[in-house]
Order: structure tokens, then C-alpha cells, then sequence
């Protein structure tokens, strides 16, 4: 069932969020599974739990931390999601992208939006960052079905760039001034929770995936809808179903990402100030 979200309500959200702040955010992030590190590296941050931000819905996973936190990073005002939602936790679409719109509210003009996700191209490891060019939205929904709000975005909103040309360039420019090895390709989001079968991602890699998770296209419809500027990392914690002869778990997910983090960190914190 789609939940009704309003103007009011997502004010309501932003009101309550600048009662504990004075920062104006400029850049929004919402960080995967086992990327929430980059939150330690905010400066004069302010923590806010989700469960105190008026119709925030709850994160349910490991590695999800569950707080909004707001403050500078290398002198970029800053509005960080520790832990997403997804639709798998029994959340609409449109509840899981609400974080976006609050974010709009608050002042945010771009959205740097990371996860972790599977391998689907055989030329990628484990370890890899894979920035990403697109993606396709195999989770069956939209966040944007039932009556449109002119006032959030056009009925029938442009997807030709989702994830911005000119962020891309600039993510690519930096990630090889720091020397940041940096793949590119096509992330597929679908419902979950369970992981996809070998045939499955047989499939997605026919219909020209390179990466899979189960998260992201909500919040990026939702920020293309309200105009904000869209950047996406990937961080290619295992190989997807039936490439490795081996069982897929969370735990591998979480060891991936730890053992990445200082090679992530090190290209975000380039990025954001060029944001």
C-alpha cells in the first residue's frame, strides 16, 4: 500500500531537524551497508536517531546505524543518512526515498547516494568501487505512483540522466588524481531480501547490469523528481550468484566493505568539496 506523504509532513521533518542545527546542507549523503565510517569524518556534527524525526521510518539491518547527522566535511555543509531503508523491511518506495525529500527542504542541491552492492561483470573483484552510469529498476514499484504534487516535481520526470554527466566527470578526474581505481557500469536495484539466483543473474547481465543490490532507485526517482543533482558509488562487496562457487552471506558483505574503507573514504572526501 502507498503511503501518502505530504508537503507538511516533510517540512514538519526538515522543522525538526533545524531545531537541532544551524548548518544549511548543501550536499546529501546516504551511505550503504558497512559505509557508514565516512560519518565519523563530519565535523561539529550534529546526531539526530531516526526514530526522533517525525515519520522517519526505522533501519532494520546490520550495518544500517540508524541516525541522520548533519555538520561539515572538509568545509562542505553536509547532511548524512548512517543507514537507508529498504522496501524488503516492509517500507513503500515513497518511505524510503522521504529522507530525499526532507533533505530538499533543508537546502540540499546534489545527492552522492553509495552501496553495496554484488558483481555482475566477470571483470570485476571484490573490493572493486564501481561508479554508476545508471541503473535499472527491477523492484516492480516506483516511489512516484499515485497523484503527483507539482509543487514536489513534474508528473512525468526526465531519467535520461539520473546520475549526473557532469558528476561522473568529476568523480572519474578525482578518483585518478588520488589514485582510486574506479569502474563505471550499470547498477540493478531489485526488492530482496533474498539473493539472486544464478539464472537470475544470468539474466540482469543480459539485459546489461553490472552490479546488483537491493536499494538506491527509490532515492535516486525521488531526487531526480525533486531536481537535485544525482552522484553514485557502488562498492562491489561480492560477486553476484553462480559466478564464484560459493554460498552468498551478509557477513562477506560486511568483511568487503570494512576491507575497502580507506580507499572509499579517500575518494569521497576528494569529491564532496568539488560537489
Amino acid at each position: 500500500m502507498t503511503t501518502i506523504l505530504t508537503i507538511g509532513m516533510i517540512r514538519e521533518a526538515a522543522d525538526y531537524i533545524r531545531s537541532k542545527t544551524k548548518t544549511t546542507p548543501k550536499v546529501g549523503l546516504i551511505l550503504g551497508s558497512g559505509l557508514g565510517v565516512l560519518a565519523d569524518h563530519i565535523e561539529e556534527a550534529t546526531s539526530i536517531p531516526y526514530h526522533e524525526i517525525p515519520y522517519f521510518p526505522q533501519s532494520t539491518v546490520e550495518g544500517h546505524a540508524g541516525e541522520l547527522m548533519i555538520g561539515t566535511l572538509n568545509g562542505t555543509p553536509v547532511v548524512l543518512m548512517k543507514g537507508r531503508f529498504h522496501m524488503y523491511e516492509g517500507y513503500g518506495p515513497e518511505l524510503t526515498a522521504f529522507p530525499v525529500r526532507v533533505m530538499k527542504e533543508l537546502g540540499v542541491q546534489t545527492l552522492l547516494v553509495t552501496n553495496a552492492a554484488g558483481g555482475i561483470n566477470t571483470s570485476f573483484q571484490p573490493g572493486d568501487l564501481m561508479l554508476i552510469s545508471d541503473h535499472i529498476n527491477l523492484t516492480g514499484t516506483s516511489p512516484l505512483i499515485g497523484q503527483n504534487d507539482n509543487e514536489l516535481g513534474p508528473r512525468f520526470p526526465d531519467m535520461s540522466q539520473a546520475y549526473s554527466r557532469r558528476l561522473r566527470e568529476l568523480a572519474r578526474k578525482t578518483a585518478e588524481q588520488n589514485g582510486v581505481p574506479l569502474q563505471e557500469g550499470v547498477y540493478v536495484g531489485l526488492l530482496g531480501p533474498s539473493y539472486e539466483t544464478p539464472a537470475e543473474i544470468r539474466m540482469l547481465r543480459t539485459l546489461g547490469g553490472d552490479a546488483v543490490g537491493m536499494s538506491t532507485v527509490s532515492e535516486v526517482i525521488v531526487a531526480r523528481h525533486a531536481g537535485l543533482e544525482v552522484l553514485g558509488i557502488s562498492c562491489i562487496s561480492n560477486m553476484a550468484s553462480g559466478i564464484l562457487d560459493q554460498p552468498l552471506s551478509h557477513d562477506e558483505v560486511m568483511e568487503t566493505t570494512d576491507r575497502v574503507r580507506e580507499k572509499f573514504l579517500s575518494l569521497v572526501l576528494a569529491i564532496i568539496p568539488a560537489m
